[in-house]
C-alpha cells in the first residue's frame, strides 16, 4: 500500500525541482508553486496562514515565512541559532492548535517538508527538503534543518566538529542564497555596471562585508553585479561614489590590455550604475561612501 504522506512529498519535491530548474535566479511566484497537483487534485503549497497541512494529511506538508521590506532584516536572522538551526514560531501561542500537531506530527515521524521564504510580494524562495528537528515549548517555537535529518541528540552539545562544520556551512549558505535572490530580484537580475542579463553569471555583491559592522544581508547593502565587476569592485579596482558613479583605478586604468579589460573595466569609468527603481532597495548612500573610501585608500 502506498503511503500518502512519503507520496505526495517525492512528488511535491519533483515538482519543485523542475520550478528551481526553470527559474536558475532562484525566485518563483506563488501563482507557479501553488500550481501542484497530486492524484488529479490541485494543492495550494502556500497559504496565508503559513502552515499548509491539506486535510487528508496527518503531518504538515509546508511552512512559509513572509516578506520583509527592504530594509528590513530577513526573518531568519533572528531566529537562525548558533547551530544553524532556523526557530520557526508556533502558530499562535496553544501548543495543541491544529497547526502545530501538524508540524509536530511531522517531527515525530521524520517527515520532510518544503519550506518557503518571501522575496517579494507574491515571490518566493523554496527550501526542500527541511526537517523538524525539536521543538522548544518555552519558546512556543520549532527546530528546522535545512536539508539535514539530524536528530535532536545530535544537536545537543555531544555534536562532532564534522556536523558543527556541516550546520555552519548549511548556515551560510542559507544567507547567501536568500541575500542573493533579494538582491538580484531588487536589480532585475542584470548587473547594476554592465546591465549583463544573465542569472547564472551574476552575484550579490555586499557594500560593506556581512563581517563587518553594518554589513547586513539587506537588499540597500546588496548590489547584483556580474562575476567580473563583483570581483572587481571587491579588491577596489572599481569604486562606486555616494551619487552612483563609478570610478576605476588610476593603476588600471593605465594598462594596456585585450578587449576585456578596455571595453569591461577600463569604459565604465565615468558611467553611473543602474539602481533598482524603487527608493527602498537602492543602494545605502552611507555604505557607498564607506567603501568608497576604502577605494580611494587603495587607488
Amino acid at each position: 500500500m502506498v503511503d500518502i504522506e512519503k507520496d505526495i512529498r517525492s512528488k511535491m519535491f519533483e515538482f519543485l525541482y523542475k520550478l528551481v530548474l526553470a527559474h536558475p535566479e532562484g525566485v518563483i511566484s506563488s501563482s507557479e508553486i501553488n500550481n501542484f497537483f497530486f492524484d488529479g487534485e490541485q494543492i495550494k503549497l502556500i497559504v496565508q496562514t503559513g502552515i499548509r497541512k491539506p486535510v487528508f494529511l496527518g503531518a504538515a506538508l509546508t511552512i512559509r515565512t513572509t516578506y520583509t521590506s527592504p530594509n528590513s532584516r530577513p526573518p531568519y536572522e533572528d531566529s537562525m541559532d548558533k547551530s544553524g538551526l532556523i526557530r520557526y514560531k508556533y502558530r499562535g501561542t496553544d501548543p495543541l492548535h491544529a497547526d502545530n500537531r501538524a508540524l509536530r506530527t511531522a517531527m515525530k515521524s521524520e517527515l520532510p517538508l518544503a519550506y518557503f521564504i518571501g522575496i517579494a510580494k507574491g515571490m518566493y524562495q523554496p527550501y526542500f527538503p527541511v526537517y523538524i528537528v525539536g521543538e522548544d515549548v518555552s519558546k512556543l517555537e520549532f527546530m528546522i534543518a535545512i536539508g539535514e535529518t539530524q536528530t535532536l541528540s545530535d544537536t545537543a552539545n555531544t555534536i562532532n566538529i564534522q556536523r558543527k562544520y556541516e550546520l555552519h556551512m548549511s548556515k551560510i549558505r542559507l544567507h547567501q542564497s536568500f541575500f542573493r535572490s533579494r538582491v538580484l530580484f531588487a536589480y532585475k537580475n542584470q548587473c547594476t555596471v554592465c546591465k549583463l542579463k544573465l542569472p547564472e553569471l551574476l552575484d550579490a555583491a555586499h557594500i560593506i562585508p556581512d563581517s563587518m559592522p553594518d554589513g547586513d544581508p539587506i537588499v540597500p547593502n546588496g548590489l547584483a553585479m556580474c562575476k567580473i565587476h563583483h570581483a572587481a569592485y571587491d579588491r577596489n579596482i572599481l569604486g562606486i561614489t555616494p551619487d552612483l558613479v563609478i570610478e576605476i583605478s588610476k593603476k588600471v586604468l593605465s594598462e594596456i590590455d585585450g578587449p576585456m579589460l578596455k571595453h569591461g573595466i577600463q569604459e565604465m569609468q565615468g558611467k553611473k550604475i543602474h539602481p533598482p527603481t524603487s527608493r527602498a532597495s537602492r543602494p545605502d548612500p552611507q555604505r557607498l561612501e564607506r567603501k568608497y573610501e576604502t577605494f580611494l585608500e587603495s587607488a
